[in-house]
């Protein structure tokens, strides 16, 4: 099975202002007790999208002019916290296809890459030209351009940085190590077959 070189992501986008948003408010622990990751998106953010009493608070993610965005924007330290590979997970089945932050936690970054999310660095003010742009006009096409190390938003540009290890993995589909190891199956058996205590 052939994983998908990921060059480049596009589509409309929806910032989510913050810093140190941690795993536990991108999904709330008790939304995990789920045996596969199937519908973990619909509690992203679940605990600031909600009051205690379930009422829904506006959460841009909620805003009718973002629904549908699979570019999610946000402040520095994005993903710290817990460990929970859930976080990412609910991103992903709640549509995002990639995230701009000004950095990541180390874990978070990896869960990400592992699922072909590209995590990409930006400056503050950086984000907060996007961010605008998408306020403005909320149908607006981010692209975020891995190879090219670039973000484009209408007829501006700027530029992104990403670790060079998460970004070859990207562009070259390398990014999910069971993926490769099942491609690798194959040539496991041919070598297998090639070593006579083998045969026994």
């Amino acid at each position: 099975m052939a994983l998908e070189k990921i060059t480049s992501v596009s589509g409309r986008g929806v910032y989510v202002p913050g810093n140190d948003i941690d795993t536990d408010r991108i999904i709330p622990a008790r939304f995990m007790k789920c045996v596969v990751f199937a519908g973990l998106g619909e509690f992203l953010f679940y605990d600031v999208r909600h009051t205690p009493e379930g009422v829904p608070t506006g959460h841009p993610i909620d805003q009718p002019q973002h629904k549908g965005a699979e570019i999610l924007l946000s402040g520095a330290n994005f993903g710290c916290g817990s460990s929970r590979e859930h976080a990412p997970q609910a991103i992903h089945k709640a549509g995002f296809r990639a995230v701009i932050a000004e950095n990541f936690a180390e874990i978070f970054f990896g869960n990400s890459t592992t699922l072909g999310i590209p995590c990409v660095n930006a400056a503050r003010e950086d984000i907060a030209k996007v961010a605008a742009a998408i306020e403005q006009n909320p149908a607006i096409e981010v692209v975020v351009d891995v190879a090219a190390l670039e973000v484009r938003f209408g007829a501006d540009t700027i530029k992104i940085t990403q670790r060079q290890s998460a970004r070859d993995a990207l562009v070259n589909g390398r990014w999910d190590a069971i993926g490769e190891l099942i491609d690798g199956v194959p040539a496991v058996k041919m070598t297998a077959a090639k070593l006579p205590y083998m045969a026994a």
